[in-house]
């Protein structure tokens, strides 16, 4: 039996909603029927279950999403990480601080040249920069380390369009579908 573990993307995300409905509770609910019909089972961490709810009202839905996926935090105090993987995110992390600290230097260095109006751009310009260096292709909340953990823990296959958190999944090993993709997947196994 395949397990998926789920992250916010496939919920949130337009471009991954959308091929089950364009309206966005309509794509949910269509997602539930066919993941209750099929022979796959589905998890999500409670921390992202949560975080989903704040960005949309499930309302009548929340009963049915619960019936078919169900939610479930990774077991923190008993999973083993490989040490690697440590060792690797350490030193992401590392490169993109020193990578943000240059551009923030870069930045120093020329907002002492302009108005008081141009620095503000210019913050503006360094706050978007800054995030995108230290934060996109990373894990870079516990939501995400929790359905990395929840997919390796149960072994199972990670359905998210998080570019970072597909990224570190399969840096230890986690099986991945492309997000777009799940649909067909899920009316293929309907068939089988």
């Amino acid at each position: 039996m395949l397990i998926f573990v789920l992250d916010t993307s496939i919920f949130t995300n337009p471009d991954i909603y959308s091929q089950f409905e364009k309206d966005q509770l309509g794509a949910i609910e269509n997602f539930l029927s066919l993941a209750y019909h099929s022979d796959a089972k589905f998890y999500m961490p409670s921390s992202v279950y949560e975080e989903m709810r704040h960005m949309v009202d499930l309302g009548e839905l929340s009963a049915k999403f619960e019936l078919t996926v169900r939610i479930r935090s990774p077991r923190r105090f008993n999973l083993m990480v490989p040490a690697e993987f440590l060792y690797e995110f350490i030193e992401e992390i590392r490169y993109r601080i020193n990578k943000g600290l240059r551009i923030a230097e870069e930045h120093t260095k020329e907002a002492g040249k302009l108005s008081e109006e141009e620095t503000g751009k210019l913050i503006n310009r360094l706050r978007e920069k800054y995030r995108e260096a230290l934060r996109t292709g990373i894990i870079d909340s516990k939501e995400d380390l929790d359905v990395l953990l929840l997919a390796y823990e149960l072994d199972g296959i990670l359905v998210s369009g998080d570019e970072g958190l597909r990224k570190w999944a399969d840096r230890v090993g986690i099986k991945l579908i492309n997000p777009k993709n799940l649909r067909n997947i899920l009316e293929s196994l309907i068939k089988h």
